[in-house]
C-alpha cells in the first residue's frame, strides 16, 4: 500500500511537471516568461559609440516633403558628402529605406553610381514569407513558416552597385521585438538581413573577423539583448547632414543608418527593453548590430534538459517538503525560487535563454499541495481525536475544545446550577460472579449504551463512568433550557429502556437486569478537577453527593427524585412520596419522591 501511495504521489508531481512544461512552451506562460526575463535582463547600456542613426525626421520632411516624392538626387548627395573625404568617411552605411521602383532615370542613375563608387553603402529588401509544406534530405514533409513568397528588391541599377539586406522585423506573439534572423537561405545563397549585413560589411572594413551567433529554426533567429531605449543612440537629422549644419566628419569609421525618425512614417515597434513605448525601426537595426558586435545574443535552452534538470530539482523538493515542516519548507521554497533567478541571469549572460517563472510556479503547486495535504491532514486528524475522545469525555465538552479557538484547558471551575442524575445496575456484582467475562462486559455494554443515548438524547452531558455506574449532568458546561425536566424524562427513558433488556438478556443468560436512579439538582462546582497533565471535567458538592445516595437508596427499577427536583417539574409529572431518609454522609435527612409517571 505504502509504495502504491509513493507511485501515486510520483504520477502527479510527473504530470505536474509535464503539464507545467507543455503550458510553457506552447502556451501562454511562455509569453509571459519572456516577459519576466525582459524585465530581469533587458538593461539600457550603450557601448559602441560609433553607431550612428541619420533620422528621415519631421525637420527633413518639412524641409524636402514626403519620402516617396523625393528625387534619388537626395539619398546620393547624402552618401556623396558622407564619403567625400576618404579618410574621414563611414566604415558603412545602411539604408533602411526600400527602392524599389524606378523614378526619374537620371537620379536613379545618380545614386547607383554614388553607392557604387562608395563601395559601403548596405540598401534595404524585403522578404514575404508564406507558410509551406517543404521535404528534407530524408522526405519527410514539414511546415516552414519561412518560405520566401517573393521579394521586394532595390530596382536593377542599385542592386547591382550596392550590397543589400532584407529589413523585415522579427515581432513576438505579444508584440515586442526580441529577437532578429541572421540569415535564409533564398535561391541557394545565403541572404542576409540588414541588420547582417550591416555587421558583416562593418566587420570586414576592419579586418576583423565575422562571426555569427548560434541561431534557431528554419529563419535563423536569435534573441538580442537591447543596448539603448528608444532615442539612446546618437541620431542627427538629415536635412542637418544635407545642409552642412552637421560635419560629416563625425561618422569617421562609423556605422552610419539611415531611415525613418517620424510617427508618420509607421516605422516604429514595441521593444522588448520598454514595454511601455515605441521604438523606430532604424533603432532596432541598430540594437541589433551593436548585440552582434558585443556579443550579446542569445538562443533558447533545451526544453528537454530544462525538464529533466527542473523535474530532479522538482522531485527533490518535493521529497523534502513531505518530510519538513511547513516553515523550514517554505524558506526552502524561497531559496530555490531565489537561485532559480540567480541561474537564469548567469545563463543569460553566457548566451542561453532559460524560464524564468516556470520552475518557481512548479515549486509553489507543490508547495500549495503540501499546505493543503497538511491542512487536510490536520483535520482529518482532529476529527479522529474529537471522535475518539467523544468516547470518553462529554461531546459538549469535546465540540466546544474543538471550534473554540479561546476555549482554554485550565484547572478551576464555576458555582453553577444543574441538575445530576446517577443510575447503576441493581445486583450487577452478583450477577458477573457466576457469568462468563465476555457475558459480563456484553451486558455491560448494551446497558452503558442505552444510558448514554438516554442523556445524549435529552442534551445532558455525560460526566463518568464508575463501574456499572453512570453519572450525568444537566446545564453543564454549557446553559441547556428546562434542564431539570431533562433530568427527569432521561431518568424516565432509562427505566423504560431497561425493561427491553431485562427481557433480551433474561432469554439469553437467564439473568435480568434492573436499574437504581436517583436525580437531584442544585448548586455545584462545575468544572476541570485534577492536575495540569491529566484533568477531568466534571461536578462536584453536596449537590452531586446526594444524587449518588439517591440512586444507591433506589431499589431495582425505582427512580428517586429529590424534593427540589419534584417542585422544579411536578406539573409534568405523577410521583409517590416516599418522605423522608436518611443519607449517608448528612445530618439531616432529604424527603424524597417515586417518580411513577412522566409527562412529555
Amino acid at each position: 500500500m505504502k509504495n502504491s501511495g509513493r507511485m501515486k504521489k510520483t504520477a502527479i508531481l510527473t504530470a505536474i511537471i509535464l503539464v507545467s512544461v507543455i503550458f510553457h512552451y506552447f502556451g501562454a506562460a511562455r509569453l509571459w516568461d519572456i516577459g519576466v526575463s525582459d524585465w530581469l535582463n533587458q538593461r539600457e547600456s550603450v557601448t559602441n559609440k560609433k553607431i550612428y542613426i541619420i533620422g528621415i525626421d519631421d525637420k527633413t520632411l518639412e524641409q524636402y516633403g514626403p519620402v516617396n516624392t523625393w528625387s534619388r538626387d537626395l539619398p546620393a548627395q547624402l552618401v556623396e558628402m558622407l564619403n567625400a573625404d576618404g579618410k574621414m568617411r563611414p566604415s558603412v552605411i545602411g539604408f533602411d529605406v526600400i527602392y524599389s521602383e524606378k523614378a526619374d532615370e537620371k537620379a536613379d542613375s545618380h545614386f547607383a553610381d554614388a553607392c557604387r563608387e562608395a563601395g559601403n553603402v548596405v540598401v534595404a529588401r524585403s522578404f514575404s514569407f508564406k507558410e509551406m509544406p517543404e521535404k528534407d534530405k530524408n522526405g519527410r514533409v514539414s511546415y516552414n513558416p519561412y518560405h520566401v513568397d517573393y521579394v521586394i528588391e532595390p530596382y536593377d541599377s542599385l542592386r547591382e552597385c550596392a550590397f543589400s539586406g532584407y529589413a523585415n522585423t522579427t515581432v513576438d506573439a505579444d508584440g515586442y521585438v526580441r529577437q532578429a534572423m541572421a540569415f535564409i537561405d533564398y535561391e541557394g545563397e545565403r541572404a542576409y538581413s540588414l541588420s547582417s549585413q550591416l555587421y558583416k560589411q562593418y566587420q570586414e572594413s576592419r579586418g576583423e573577423g565575422v562571426f555569427f551567433p548560434e541561431t534557431y529554426g528554419k529563419s535563423n533567429r536569435f534573441y538580442f539583448t537591447y543596448s539603448g531605449k528608444p532615442g539612446g543612440y546618437n541620431v542627427v537629422s538629415m536635412a542637418d547632414v544635407l545642409d552642412g549644419t552637421v560635419d560629416a566628419g563625425i561618422f569617421q569609421d562609423a556605422i552610419v543608418l539611415v531611415g525613418a525618425y517620424a510617427v508618420g512614417m509607421q516605422d516604429s515597434y514595441t521593444p522588448a527593453i520598454s514595454h511601455n513605448s515605441q521604438m523606430y525601426g532604424v533603432e532596432i537595426h541598430a540594437n541589433i548590430i551593436e548585440a552582434l558586435l558585443e556579443g550579446k545574443t542569445q538562443t533558447p535552452f533545451s526544453p528537454l534538459l530544462y525538464a529533466v534538470v527542473a523535474g530532479l530539482l522538482c522531485g527533490l523538493f518535493f521529497a523534502a517538503a513531505r518530510r519538513m515542516k511547513m516553515l523550514p519548507t517554505g524558506i526552502l521554497f524561497v531559496l530555490l525560487t531565489v537561485l532559480d533567478i540567480v541561474f537564469v541571469k548567469v545563463m543569460y549572460h553566457f548566451g542561453s535563454i532559460v524560464p524564468v517563472i516556470l520552475f518557481p510556479i512548479v515549486l509553489a503547486l507543490i508547495f500549495l499541495a503540501r499546505v493543503v495535504e497538511g491542512y487536510l491532514t490536520e483535520i482529518m486528524r482532529r476529527r479522529r481525536v474529537v471522535n475518539v475522545f467523544k468516547q470518553y469525555v462529554a461531546p459538549q465538552v469535546v465540540d466546544k475544545i474543538s471550534k473554540d479557538r479561546d476555549f482554554q484547558l485550565v484547572l478551576g471551575g464555576e458555582n453553577r446550577h444543574v441538575a445530576v442524575l446517577f443510575v447503576d445496575i441493581r445486583g450487577f456484582t452478583t450477577m458477573s460472579e457466576s457469568m462468563k467475562p465476555e457475558e459480563v462486559v456484553e451486558i455491560l455494554n448494551e446497558y452503558l449504551s442505552l444510558t448514554t443515548k438516554s442523556i445524549f438524547d435529552n442534551g445532558g452531558t455525560l460526566d463518568k463512568f464508575v463501574g456499572d455506574a453512570t453519572m450525568a449532568v444537566f446545564n453543564a458546561p454549557f446553559e441547556l433550557d428546562d434542564y431539570i425536566f431533562r433530568a427527569v424524562c432521561t431518568a424516565w427513558d432509562m427505566r423504560a429502556g431497561a425493561d427491553a433488556l431485562a427481557d433480551k438478556f433474561e432469554k439469553r443468560f437467564g439473568k435480568s437486569v434492573a436499574f437504581g436512579i436517583g436525580v437531584n439538582c442544585g448548586n455545584a462546582v462545575v468544572g476541570n478537577i485534577g492536575c495540569e497533565f491529566r484533568m477531568d471535567y466534571t461536578a462536584i458538592g453536596d449537590t452531586v453527593n446526594t444524587a449518588a445516595r439517591l440512586e444507591s437508596n433506589a431499589k431495582r427499577g425505582q427512580i428517586l427524585i429529590s424534593e427540589e427536583v419534584y417542585e422544579a417539574v411536578k406539573d409534568r409529572v405523577e410521583v409517590t412520596a416516599i418522605g423522608e431518609i436518611p443519607l449517608k454522609g448528612k445530618s439531616k435527612g432529604v424527603f424524597v419522591y417515586q417518580l411513577d409517571e412522566v409527562k412529555k
